[in-house]
């Protein structure tokens, strides 16, 4: 008995005995064919192409950023600065007109010494004193701390405590006002010019016109669908002046505090205690009846206690 059998694109003749045996060609043929096409579906699967296209390869081109604020919290200040580049970059590839954005990567690549000054002073880290907070007071604008911590050399903004010493830069700017850069004094110093004849504002009230300005700025973004940007803005507003009082929408601002209550949370869980209670401290500076704040800030204070009677 004789059989056409297609093996491939080609046609065979397949003679045989019986028929039984022709029947196993056909089945051993029609197997090889199948195993064939699955092992070219295989192959494309590995390859990164499939039968949609070119979609399947670019879909990572096409994922979303990370928001500016997981950037800065997860990436810039726990020191991991070439892979906050690298995400920081992805994000302006998508929202190449950010400034906060493109500030932030100015920070990572500018040299510091050349940013700041070659001349530094040393300094003795202050209870409540972050990077934030030191670049709003001698830089005038809070959103340099990258900079300048990396002027300082460290390689963990967020790991910086009371008694440490670190260097600053030996001019100050006060940015808000556009004054021109001035020598830097230990704090509690006291100044011997003349004073002016007309009395410049104080630096609370400086500090607190800006904040008022950057709350706006975030209510704006906000109704603009920018939620990012705004609570970057208001984060801001907030390290300037914890008081600040909320305007307009209280969305954004709640938002802010649950995002430092949640980082305070992981801290907490990795033993990071002083880090915990400064973020919970910061919260409650800003509303102290958070009352998740108030609970594991106690906790976190007990558990230091204990430790520090181990």
């Amino acid at each position: 008995m004789s059989l056409k059998v297609a093996v491939g694109s080609r046609w065979h003749v397949a003679r045989c005995a019986t028929p039984g045996l022709c029947v196993a060609l056909v089945m051993g043929a029609s197997g090889c064919t199948q195993v064939g096409a699955l092992k070219s579906k295989v192959g494309s699967a590995f390859s990164g192409t499939s039968a949609n296209g070119a979609a399947a390869s670019t879909a990572s081109d096409n994922e979303q950023p990370l928001s500016l604020s997981v950037i800065t919290g997860t990436y810039l200040q726990h020191g991991r600065y070439t892979e906050g580049e690298q995400q920081l970059r992805r994000y302006l590839a998508r929202y190449p007109n950010d400034r906060a954005a493109q500030n932030l990567l100015r920070q990572l690549t500018v040299d510091p010494k050349v940013a700041l000054g070659a001349s530094s002073r040393n300094y003795v880290v202050q209870p409540g004193d972050s990077y934030s907070t030191l670049a709003a007071r001698d830089l005038g604008d809070s959103n340099q701390f990258l900079v300048l911590a990396r002027y300082s050399g460290s390689t963990n903004p967020s790991a910086l405590h009371a008694g440490d010493t670190i260097l600053l830069p030996a001019t100050t700017r006060n940015a808000s006002a556009g004054g021109a850069p001035t020598r830097g004094a230990p704090r509690g110093a006291v100044s011997t010019a003349a004073a002016p004849a007309t009395p410049a504002p104080s630096a609370d009230e400086s500090s607190a016109i800006k904040a008022q300005r950057l709350q706006a700025e975030s209510t704006a973004l906000f109704k603009q669908g920018q939620k990012d940007q705004a609570m970057t803005r208001l984060d801001e507003a907030l390290t300037l002046d914890p008081h600040v009082k909320p305007a307009g929408d209280p969305t954004v601002r709640a938002q802010l505090l649950a995002s430092y209550h949640e980082r305070a949370v992981v801290l907490y869980r990795d033993q990071k205690l002083d880090q915990a209670i400064a973020l919970w401290d910061r919260i409650l500076a800003v509303d102290p009846g958070y009352e998740r704040a108030v609970i594991y800030r106690a906790r976190a204070l007990e558990l230091q206690r204990r430790l520090n009677q181990i």
